[in-house]
């Protein structure tokens, strides 16, 4: 096995990731060292990119949706084996011992570190994680199953927070990668989903309806009827009274993003009956392996175009002119 590794670099926000040859990582105490099999292309990852987080630990890998075979144990590593597929998400490391770990609430840890972010992430041949936040993929495609990492697994959690099941009129805005892939979890539940894309985007209203919505239009339209819950996947903050005053007395909004621009005064009477709003931070491994182990049943398939890793740039530009239909993913 070679001792080098190629990867697509970040060396100040704003600037074209850069495609280098480094040391392949090995793994430290608690960690498991992977070969990437597939790495998708999140929203995050340009919020990383184009500076919106400002607290990257530079140079910096980035990518948090990774699909990779397991190549290396470090020490004390049980529960994982060499040749084992698995999944990295997002959250990458937590203390366990801050108030939220002990409360159960480890994706508000107070130290906690980010694959892609505060961690090298997986625009790599190679990377290593932390074996506790490895999740067992269920599927033998890495590149479909690459989207689940985040795009699922915050779409789960925004989902959850917003009532789950309880819920029969869902609204969606953002229908890009997360939301192609709860929609099909929320219909086969029996819930009515009804999608938002930006106004006039024909293009994304068809496939929102091809995946299962019952209604699509844009995000200065109106449902046919009033929505139990709205869920925000587009980072955008004047859709927050926008889908506040879509939804019913009791109603909730969740925002699962983890950037969103400033969201702007609205009257009272949009909150007022009782509707709240939400955020969603990170994931727990709760999410993880909830969410991976009933997948394949659903079944959810997810939309994707791969590139090659040299090519990341081009996919996260393609992901920020909204140039994509469901989900980016990077081949090395």
């Amino acid at each position: 096995m070679s001792e080098t590794m190629r990867a697509m670099r970040l060396h100040a926000p704003g600037q074209p990731l850069v495609l280098e040859t480094l040391p392949r990582p090995r793994p430290g105490a608690g960690e498991v060292q992977l070969r990437v099999l597939a790495c998708g292309v999140c929203r995050t990852d340009l919020h990383v990119v184009d500076g919106e987080l400002t607290e990257p630990r530079l140079p910096l890998v980035p990518g948090h949706e990774i699909v990779g075979e397991v190549t290396a144990l470090g020490e004390g590593v049980s529960g994982l084996a060499i040749g084992q597929r698995v999944g990295v998400p997002w959250l990458g490391w937590t203390c366990g011992e801050c108030a939220p770990c002990r409360r159960g609430e480890e994706n508000l840890c107070e130290r906690a570190e980010f694959t892609g972010y505060t961690r090298n992430g997986g625009y790599a041949e190679y990377c290593v994680a932390d074996a506790r936040y490895c999740f067992a993929v269920h599927g033998d495609d890495a590149q479909a199953c690459a989207p689940l990492l985040c795009a699922g697994l915050i779409g789960y959690r925004t989902w959850r927070l917003a009532g789950g099941e309880a819920n029969q009129r869902l609204g969606i805005y953002g229908f890009g990668a997360a939301a192609h892939i709860l929609a099909q979890l929320a219909v086969a539940r029996g819930q009515r989903v009804f999608a938002f894309t930006r106004p006039g985007d024909a293009e994304a209203q068809a496939f929102a309806r091809r995946i299962g919505a019952e209604w699509a239009g844009g995000s200065d339209e109106a449902p046919p009827e009033p929505l139990d819950a709205a869920l925000l996947f587009a980072p955008v903050g004047d859709l927050v009274p926008t889908a506040l005053a879509q939804v019913r007395p009791g109603g909730v909004v969740v925002s699962g993003g983890i950037h969103m621009s400033d969201i702007p005064s609205f009257p009272y009477r949009l909150l007022w009956e009782e509707r709240s709003v939400k955020s969603v931070a990170n994931l727990t491994r709760r999410d993880g392996e909830e969410f991976l182990a009933l997948a394949p049943g659903v079944p959810i398939r997810t939309e994707t175009r791969a590139y090659p890793l040299a090519q990341a740039n081009q996919a996260l530009d393609d992901l920020r002119e909204g140039r994509l239909s469901g989900a980016a993913v990077l081949i090395p």
